[in-house]
């Protein structure tokens, strides 16, 4: 297949298609991903063609598909399931954290469970409430689960590939406001470690570290502060939250010296502290300034006409940029 141009929700299509081609133990699982197609009609066309048995409507009770997954997976199958929105991720929480999460080593290794949640997370899109959280620190805070996060159609397309290949559970968190951003995708490549951090834009005087949907923002923000002063900015997709690749981050930073972590949740406990920290330890005699973090407040998120006031926009990520080169 030749590269083609689509966007990030046809890549992710793309990318569960091909899953449900090659191996016949991938079911995919969610409330109206099947006849509807997923809210965001991820799932379009795949009930269609697979089938009923592989491609499951569930009631809509998210502690129920994840308990199901659970049993499935020890069954042999490696079930994708869809959680519609991140706000509603909390019923499964009890099953995802005491469950899913630690069956691996209560097993003393010998249970695998290969099952993938999806969550369509973060804000930008004007939504109600619930329906833009960003809760992936409460789940990279609890040793058994890996949580990963695509910016771009690329790597939706091979980074789902690769947590529905993975014997632990993947927690596959999507920028719903980027499901509509176009990119290349080449289904023939060759795709890099999942958890590996990529540099998406060279730089010397600043690392700007960012996953997810704030990827883009922080793009934007260094090409402006190019622009605008000269100012060169290395930016990092970190693409997963856990575990984090720190030792391409550290290359940067010790390149650099000066670090700047971005995310949509709220700064105060984010996973932007743990980086922080831990470059910290890593390159204390590099760094010419604390590392700065820019993201959400401590604050429920806000009705949809105040999300640009809560999320960490360009300017909000230049002035924090400003205050590490400041030091």
């Amino acid at each position: 297949m030749a590269a083609e141009k689509m966007a990030l929700a046809k890549a992710l299509n793309s990318s569960l298609r091909k899953a449900l081609e090659t191996d016949p133990k991938v079911l995919v699982m969610g409330e109206d991903v099947g006849r509807l197609g997923g809210v965001f009609r991820i799932t379009d066309g795949l009930q269609k063609d697979f089938g009923e048995d592989r491609v499951i409507d569930t009631p809509l009770a998210e502690s129920g598909i994840i308990g199901t997954a659970i049993g499935l997976a020890l069954r042999g199958y490696r079930p994708v399931t869809e959680i519609q929105f991140d706000g509603f991720v909390f019923p499964a929480y009890d099953q995802i954290v005491t469950q899913l999460a630690k069956m691996h080593a209560r097993s003393l290794g010998t249970v695998k469970l290969p099952v993938v949640i999806r969550i369509p997370y973060g804000g930008g899109i004007g939504a109600v409430e619930h329906h833009s959280e960003s809760p992936e620190a409460l789940f990279a805070h609890v040793a058994g689960l890996k949580i990963v996060t695509p910016a771009d159609p690329a790597d939706a397309y091979w980074m789902l590939q690769q947590a529905i290949q993975c014997d632990d559970p993947v927690i596959f968190f999507e920028p719903k406001a980027r499901y509509w951003d176009k990119g290349e995708v080449d289904p023939a490549g060759i795709p890099g470690p999942l958890h590996a951090a990529k540099v998406v834009r060279a730089g010397g005087d600043l690392t700007l570290a960012a996953y997810g949907p704030t990827v883009k923002t922080a793009l934007a923000a260094a090409a402006a502060a190019a622009e605008e002063d000269g100012t060169s900015i290395e930016v990092i997709d970190l693409r997963s939250v856990s575990p984090i690749d720190f030792d391409t981050l550290q290359r940067s930073v010790e390149k650099t010296g000066r670090l700047v972590v971005a995310h949509e949740a709220p700064v105060f406990f984010g996973s932007g502290a743990e980086v922080a920290a831990r470059i910290t330890e890593r390159c204390f005699y590099h760094l010419q300034a604390p590392v700065l973090r820019v993201g959400g407040f401590h604050a429920p998120y806000p009705p949809a006409r105040l999300e640009e006031e809560y999320l960490p926009g360009l300017d909000r990520v230049l002035d924090c940029v400003d205050r590490a080169l400041a030091y």
